[in-house]
């Protein structure tokens, strides 16, 4: 069945995550909507993981198979002419049968936007924290988080995930003028897992907790993380890496916020 990967960027803020529902507008529902349309047939479109509602994604990676052959470009101009303003294919590209968005991706990483002071623009892509945020404390903390670890902690109902053992590969720290900028990447994210990271980033940096007790989080399981949940509207989906991809490298905000000093 011909099969193409979608390269797809979108603004969560009214949507209910990826996943398609019952009731509530999603990003996959509005893909499949408009695919559907486009091929007059029944078909087949999965993502590379769900996010959650609210989070953005700067490459999400979906795969479509449908019984018609079509041209790559037709199916990209065609969906996008169907998709509402806040989503956006980039690109379409033949792919193989056997290519599957989720089972095919090696890692994902995420990118979370911490702004130092309030802005009037950037407000549904950054988290304005408040307090003083110390670098260096969270920069330690996230080398914590480097490595095969048990995030149960960091998790909503992880009876219900299965495993919770994650391998991630990096955490890293930018400032970029007002933003503070951290990336994630693992092997994959539970649910609500890359928020719960970061929150607890927060709390480092601000010097309200220690980093002490951040080793006990990852020893045994706690639920006192879930309270520390960074909100939704900074987080994107960076890049979902395959055989023969490299990771992220440059950092690079997705909305500026400049500083305000001289």
């Amino acid at each position: 069945m011909p099969t193409w990967k979608l390269t797809i960027e979108y603004k969560g803020t009214r949507y209910q995550g990826w996943q398609e529902q019952a009731s509530g507008r999603t990003i996959q529902g509005e893909l499949k909507r408009a695919a559907k349309d486009y091929f007059d047939e029944a078909i087949d479109l999965s993502g590379s993981g769900r996010t959650d509602a609210g989070v953005h994604a700067l490459a999400q990676v979906a795969h479509l198979r449908a019984a018609k052959k079509r041209p790559p470009d037709e199916i990209q101009l065609a969906l996008n002419d169907r998709l509402p303003a806040d989503i956006h294919v980039l690109k379409v590209e033949p792919s193989s049968e056997r290519f599957h968005a989720r089972h095919s991706a090696l890692s994902r990483y995420y990118l979370y936007q911490l702004s130092t002071r309030r802005t009037a623009f950037a407000k549904n892509y950054v988290w304005w924290v408040k307090p003083t945020l110390h670098l260096e404390l969270m920069s330690a903390c996230g080398r914590l988080f480097e490595g095969r670890h048990d995030f149960r902690s960091f998790t909503e109902r992880p009876q219900e995930q299965g495993s919770t053992l994650v391998v991630v590969e990096q955490v890293r720290l930018f400032q970029v003028e007002d933003l503070i900028l951290i990336r994630l990447g693992a092997s994959h994210f539970l649910w609500k897992m890359a928020r719960r990271l970061v929150g607890v980033l927060v709390q480092v940096g601000a010097e309200k907790i220690k980093i002490d007790r951040v080793e006990d989080f990852l020893k045994s399981h706690s639920t006192e993380v879930g309270q520390w949940t960074a909100p939704a509207s900074g987080l994107f989906l960076e890049k979902v890496v395959y055989p023969g991809d490299f990771p992220p490298k440059a950092f690079r905000p997705v909305v500026a916020v400049f500083s305000t000093k001289e």
